[in-house]
């Protein structure tokens, strides 16, 4: 008797989808598979949606189907990142203990597959889920050129509207934030006070937050913020930059900032086990630097800390990320292989989108002449001109994100964090605390602290290295075993 099995395929947007050969061609591979393998295929699942996320539709109907049907377990799929680019689906079909072919990529992962399978396989995870928010970053490379000449590349501020592809002041809302800024720099207004000065003389609702924003935003004087950069817009001022200047002196004279005269290295990174405050660092005899819980919910058995003592206890916790030589010099063979998968799946979707490109100009080039012959009306060649010079934009946005994904520097970023794991503990046990703080930081989004234990959360790459260091026996220790950490906070350990 045959062995059932389920296949399923994705694409990530509707213009794949419609493009009619991606979803076929997935189709075609995994029937192939099926039919060599002597699987017999009780049902197919089909996405139109991107994976970075949970909650696609098909997909979950195939974890019910698996979760009612026991004796069904067999998952056909084309490679890592059409079934999963997010940990939440990758445990979902762990706990089904779920046996998933991935039939371009040669493998197959299950609950008894070798540790260091699981282990790249994982790695394979965070690379698909790497790649497409690296994807998503390079597409919005357009926005800044938009933003580099001076074009705000956003929906238009309060007090402007858009019009025509460009920013232009609302006769309607522009009137009011004039006022607010005029009102304010006489400085016998306080933000309670513009509130209500603005809801009884236009009936529109503010909040004090909101009428701070817009009065601290340099927008209103011709330039604005984009990825971190200053530029000076195209628009119209809505005030003047003495006016403006004269605001923030108000803001100065009522709100005069602390200072604080010492920087504590572990600053930020701790939290209290006990009550989840925040631990923070005092000074004492202006040279020893103390550790303890805020107390802001009542009396803590948290005890203090000496700088110097914690530094020696948060160094264990690099160690236990410590992948060995050996490991490490075979993951690095597998990641030059998924390098050049990577390649060549960028060099598919840059032939696609280079044909899609040539296409649409072509039909701009043939409705240009059908215009001049006279076989299509001027408005109609105005309408569809502009549609097309839309989409050749597009598509040219996410050629040129193709081309800058492909860097070296980014294809190198998961070797350095492999690199980074096997030598975290020597490098940290030569530094100061200050530079023992920022490899933490590095490595750590948070890091829980009793009287005896500590409880890191390691950032998502090298929490999954943690869970095949706890044990020195890679090639047998099961990653699915602790699986359940990846989501939650890690076992406690004295150090």
């Amino acid at each position: 008797m045959k062995k059932q099995a389920v296949l399923y395929a994705r694409v990530s947007t509707k213009d794949q989808e419609r493009e009619g050969y991606s979803i076929p061609a997935q189709l075609k591979l995994l029937q192939q598979y099926a039919a060599s393998h002597q699987f017999q295929l009780v049902q197919e699942f089909i996405d139109v949606e991107t994976a970075k996320i949970k909650g696609r539709k098909q997909f979950g109907e195939m974890v019910r189907f698996f979760e009612k049907t026991p004796d069904c377990r067999t998952l056909l799929v084309e490679k890592t990142d059409r079934l999963y680019r997010n940990l939440h689906d990758c445990l979902k079909l762990e706990e089904l203990e779920t046996e998933i072919h991935l039939v371009k990529e040669g493998q197959i992962v299950s609950k008894n597959s070798r540790s260091q399978d699981k282990l790249v396989h994982g790695f394979h995870l965070l690379i698909a889920r790497h790649y497409i928010e690296n994807l998503k970053e390079e597409v919005k490379k357009g926005m800044y050129e938009k933003a580099a000449k001076g074009i705000y590349p956003s929906k238009a501020l309060f007090g402007y509207r858009n019009q025509n592809r460009d920013i232009e002041i609302d006769p309607e809302t522009g009137p009011i934030v004039q006022r607010l800024f005029e009102l304010y720099a006489t400085g016998n207004y306080s933000l309670a006070d513009l509130r209500k000065e603005a809801f009884a003389g236009t009936g529109r609702k503010f909040a004090k937050s909101g009428i701070e924003r817009i009065l601290k935003n340099r927008f209103y004087i011709g330039f604005f913020l984009w990825g971190g950069k200053t530029y000076q817009g195209t628009h119209q001022p809505l005030v003047s930059a003495a006016l403006f200047e004269q605001v923030q002196e108000v803001f100065r004279s009522h709100n005069r900032s602390k200072y604080r005269g010492h920087d504590f290295a572990f600053g930020g990174l701790l939290q209290c086990a006990y009550d989840n405050c925040m631990v923070t660092a005092e000074l004492k005899k202006e040279k020893y630097t103390y550790y303890h819980c805020t107390g802001h919910r009542g009396k803590c058995p948290l005890p203090y800390f000496r700088e110097e003592e914690l530094g020696i206890r948060m160094g264990q916790i690099l160690k236990d990320i410590h992948i060995p030589d050996s490991v490490l010099e075979t993951l690095q063979e597998a990641f030059q292989q998924d390098r050049q998968r990577m390649d060549d799946c960028r060099k598919e979707e840059r032939e696609k989108l280079q044909r899609k490109l040539t296409a649409v100009r072509n039909r701009m080039d043939q409705a240009y002449l059908d215009k001049l012959d006279g076989r299509i009306t001027e408005d109609f060649w105005k309408r569809k001109s502009a549609e097309w010079q839309q989409e050749e934009q597009q598509v040219q946005l996410a050629l040129n994100g193709l081309l800058e994904a492909a860097s070296s520097d980014r294809l190198l970023t998961t070797r350095r964090i492999l690199e980074l794991a096997n030598k975290a503990h020597s490098l940290y046990v030569r530094q100061k605390p200050v530079e023992q703080a920022k490899l933490l930081k590095i490595v750590l989004s948070n890091c829980a602290l009793d009287r005896t234990s500590l409880y890191p959360t390691y950032r998502k790459p090298f929490e999954l290295i943690f869970q095949a260091a706890k044990n020195e026996n890679w090639l047998t220790e099961t990653i699915s075993n602790s699986s359940s950490a990846f989501l939650g906070r890690s076992p406690p350990r004295s150090v």
